[in-house]
């Protein structure tokens, strides 16, 4: 049999790839429709420079923004190691240096790419707040120190900066309201419970701008340093202190602290011997002595003539309050009078009764006490929560993995200063016009091979010239 079947057979072989390759070509140009591609990630980090210790916060958020404002989620969170920078006075350069290992932490989670492109913020709140009233040029100092290092950093240092107290307090009602839904919820309707209310914020810092002094910290120094001056010379004996309590403490910071108004006697400005006594009752007393409830019979004020609306809806509380009735187990919709029975009933016990009890946990176990009862004092007859009332108060450490605090809020409000970044665009097929077009991409291929085979059979065989 001859070979002339050889010819029809390559040509026709030739046109179906070249049909299906148009094919393919047409399905790509004519079908494919323009779509957003996934849009970048951005980042921005924020120092958290507290009464007690600092923290880092990174926060990212997509780069396209939504409705203008970043859909902002917690990346990572990083307790620096030592006490806060105001602890830094006799060696500011500590405080800049304290900051580096979460620094390095942040930077090695965000990609290198984005680094300049990352914003730094630092915000310093009761610590640096006291310390700046106490000694300005002290505060200057740190904040010097801290700016040097963190300017260094491979990223957008915007600067480091004291939160004044309705800032943090502003800052850390948005986080909270933010990571609930609902400051984008619909508005309330008629039979729909507190849907669109948003939520109250009560935040125990170490420190706050209205009386610079209620905070827990500055209270607890407060009611350790008034009773000693009353006493004479000696071990000065403490009712907030659990019984069996001995410790030696520098008084000199309480006595100088702006909270403390009362002067002060000379040898409170030296090491004392601090006895605890173990009664929560003379505690009471001793811490309500900080407050002036005397505004409350006028109507709506919480204490010290600050005006306090009625107590309306579900409030969050965080920070000491959460980590004090944490302890404490509290936390889970107790009573408020179980509240304070376990609170006395932990008052009560003996010091050698409460370490044996917690090993492990000296740092803050003798401060249990006098918190736990500072705060109930505080939100019972500060704030005016009773029996009935008492439910409405969450305490919460996270909510939806985010940490509670002003820093997410911080970091809401200042993604409204970095501009959006508009959508990459890109061209897609529907899966069914993607899958037609791999058939025909493959139907092209057999098409191909299979002439090229015709080809190189026709160049071997006899007596026909295979086409060049």
């Amino acid at each position: 049999m001859g070979w002339s079947w050889k010819k029809p057979v390559f040509t026709a072989l030739l046109g179906a790839a070249v049909a299906s390759g148009l094919t393919v070509l047409v399905l790509i140009l004519v079908e494919a429709t323009n779509v957003l591609l996934s849009p970048d990630i951005k980042f921005g980090i924020v120092f958290d420079a507290g009464s007690s210790h600092t923290a880092l916060f990174v926060y990212q958020w997509p780069a396209d923004k939504e409705n203008g404002t970043g859909v902002v989620s917690q990346a990572l969170a990083c307790q620096v190691e030592g006490p806060g920078i105001s602890a830094y006075t006799s060696n500011p350069t500590r405080a800049g240096e304290s900051l580096q290992g979460c620094l390095q932490e942040a930077l090695a989670l965000i990609p290198e790419t984005q680094h300049r492109k990352t914003p730094l913020f630092l915000g310093a709140t009761a610590g640096m707040r006291l310390l700046s009233q106490k000694n300005s040029s002290q505060a200057r100092d740190i904040f010097a120190a801290v700016t040097q290092v963190l300017a260094r950093a491979p990223v957008d240092f915007r600067g480091a900066e004291i939160l004044a107290g309705r800032d943090e307090g502003a800052f850390g009602w948005i986080t909270i309201n933010y990571l609930l839904g609902m400051l984008v919820k619909v508005p309330r309707v008629a039979g729909g419970g507190d849907q669109g209310v948003c939520l109250g914020l009560v935040t125990l810092p170490g420190g706050r701008t209205w009386g610079q002094g209620w905070g827990w910290r500055a209270g607890a120094g407060v009611s350790v340093a008034r009773p000693p001056q009353r006493q004479p010379a000696g071990p000065l004996r403490h009712p907030c202190y659990h019984s069996g309590y001995r410790a030696t403490l520098d008084l000199a910071p309480l006595s100088e602290s702006p909270c403390v108004h009362t002067a002060a006697p000379r040898n409170l400005a030296q090491n004392r011997t601090v006895e605890g006594t173990g009664s929560p009752g003379e505690c009471v007393s001793a811490i309500r002595e900080l407050f002036d409830f005397s505004c409350q019979h006028a109507g709506s004020c919480a204490f010290d003539g600050v005006y306090q609306p009625p107590l309306h809806g579900r409030f969050y509380a965080f920070s000491s309050f959460y980590y004090t009735l944490h302890f404490l187990n509290l936390t889970s919709g107790q009573s408020l009078s179980l509240a304070n029975a376990t609170v006395w009933e932990f008052c009560n016990k003996t010091w050698k009764l409460v370490e044996a009890s917690y090993p492990g946990q000296d740092r803050w176990l003798r401060d249990y006490c006098a918190s736990g009862l500072y705060i109930l004092t505080l939100l019972h007859q500060g704030y005016g929560f009773s029996e009935e009332t008492w439910p409405r108060v969450e305490f919460h450490k996270q909510a939806g993995g985010t940490d509670i605090g002003w820093t997410l809020g911080y970091m809401l409000n200042l993604t409204g200063l970095i501009p959006a970044e508009a959508p990459a665009q890109g061209r897609a097929q529907s899966h069914g016009v993607w899958a037609t077009g791999v058939v025909f991409v493959a139907l092209t291929l057999v098409a191909v091979l299979m002439a090229a085979a015709v080809q190189l059979a026709w160049r071997e065989g006899p007596g026909e010239e295979a086409p060049a």
